[in-house]
């Protein structure tokens, strides 16, 4: 289509737009005209905008320009008819009237996700206890992951079919103890607090480990530690009981039966394993012990002046044993459904 002609369009759309909004007397016919002219559907404007299409490329800044022009020309006379009749255009819908008495459409609103309910009680009863919560790195190195642990090169622990060590860090790393890897524990926010902070600690760490399981029922390659860790004088194991003990019975209730199986762990001395009964059976709870005095050394700390403990639980295992989840797998599923019935 030529310039001219497409010009010639709008003039004269802006011509019949204008001579019959001036003559309008009513809200009905206000309406009309506004359908017939600016209608999102068949609007005559919305015809003469497709024509643009056909417009030669180098015309179309001036076509495009004054359909421009004509469009607001039409609104300011939509405008200052609806103002003449006493109100304006889009005051007067052709739908249906609001009516304030029906009922709202509820906005879904996103819940804590089970895991997340968990963590925050976590914090609040060890809180109460007069633990400080701290954090730290998931990419670690194997100083903190393993040797400030007492964990020696040779221990199964530090194999690779049982971590997951970064492929790209280990090309880079200067020596074994550069290697990087997620970390498989939160115990290695310990090591930091105790690297950095002056004693005493009593401190708490919350989040996600990673060690390469088979997912099942129990089991899975990701999931969430707390640890804990009492460095003091005089610190004892009967303390380090009478903690995990409280902890139990103020999450799980009262009615929890909780046992300790001596156990050995690196970086403990003496070491025990914590469980709790639930669904007829002994239920692991997680590990625990006296921090071991070759971990002091490692941080110049010295183990004739302080004593530690030190724990480390299963969030998963306590929020499954609170909302009665038995598959581990059904938190990381994603499904909404499933989710949905947990929340706070």
């Amino acid at each position: 289509m030529s310039l001219s002609r497409f010009l010639a369009a709008l003039d004269e759309l802006v011509e019949d737009a204008t001579r019959s909004l001036a003559s309008v007397d009513s809200t009905e016919t206000l309406e009309a005209l506004r359908v017939k002219f600016v209608g999102a559907k068949n609007g005559a404007l919305k015809s003469v905008q497709k024509l643009l299409a056909s417009v030669e490329v180098p015309d179309k800044p001036a076509a495009g320009k004054r359909f421009n022009e004509v469009r607001d020309t039409i609104q300011a006379a939509l405008d200052a008819a609806a103002t003449g009749l006493g109100g304006n255009a889009s005051t007067h819908p052709s739908g249906p009237k609001l009516d304030p008495t029906l009922p709202g459409l509820r906005p879904r609103l996103g819940q804590l996700h089970p895991i997340t309910q968990t963590i925050e009680h976590l914090k609040e009863i060890m809180g109460r206890l007069g633990f400080s919560v701290t954090e730290g790195p998931e990419i670690e190195d194997t100083w903190h992951n393993f040797v400030a642990l007492n964990i020696p090169e040779d221990h199964p622990a530090r194999d690779p079919l049982d971590n997951f060590y970064l492929a790209t860090a280990n090309k880079q790393a200067a020596s074994d103890h550069d290697a990087m890897l997620l970390r498989s524990q939160t115990s290695t926010v310990q090591i930091r607090v105790m690297e950095s902070q002056p004693l005493p600690l009593r401190i708490i760490s919350l989040g996600r480990v990673y060690r390469p399981d088979a997912p099942d029922a129990t089991h899975f390659p990701m999931f969430h530690q707390m640890e804990g860790l009492w460095v003091d004088k005089h610190v004892t194991m009967a303390q380090l009981k009478s903690v995990l003990r409280l902890f139990a019975t103020s999450y799980l209730g009262s009615d929890v039966n909780v046992r300790f199986r001596p156990s050995f762990f690196p970086f403990t001395e003496p070491s025990v394993e914590v469980d709790y009964w639930w669904n007829g059976q002994w239920i692991e709870f997680g590990g625990a012990g006296m921090v071991d005095p070759n971990v002091f050394a490692h941080l110049n700390i010295d183990p004739e002046q302080y004593s530690g403990f030190a724990f480390g639980l299963g969030v998963e295992r306590l929020c499954m044993r609170r909302f009665g989840i038995t598959d581990i797998r059904d938190l990381y599923r994603s499904d909404v459904r499933f989710l949905r019935q947990f929340a706070s």
